[in-house]
């Protein structure tokens, strides 16, 4: 999920900031070594308090019904 989602993000700000140029592949790499490790982290990080949130929406729509 991680490797997914900082690789689409970083192909989107890279090719929005600096275009179909030569060299693309290579910033796109560069840009990417930083932000897989911070998406990574962030994931274990967020992860525990975006289950509980989720449950306690569960739990509040379930109990509408």
């Amino acid at each position: 999920m991680g490797c997914l989602m900082s690789l689409s993000i970083t192909l989107a700000t890279t090719f929005a900031r600096l275009g179909a140029v030569d060299n693309f592949f290579a910033a796109w790499m560069e840009v990417w070594f930083v932000a897989y490790p911070v998406a990574i982290i962030g994931i274990l990080i967020y992860r525990p308090f975006a289950a509980y949130v989720t449950a306690m929406l569960v739990e509040k729509i379930g109990s509408r019904k």
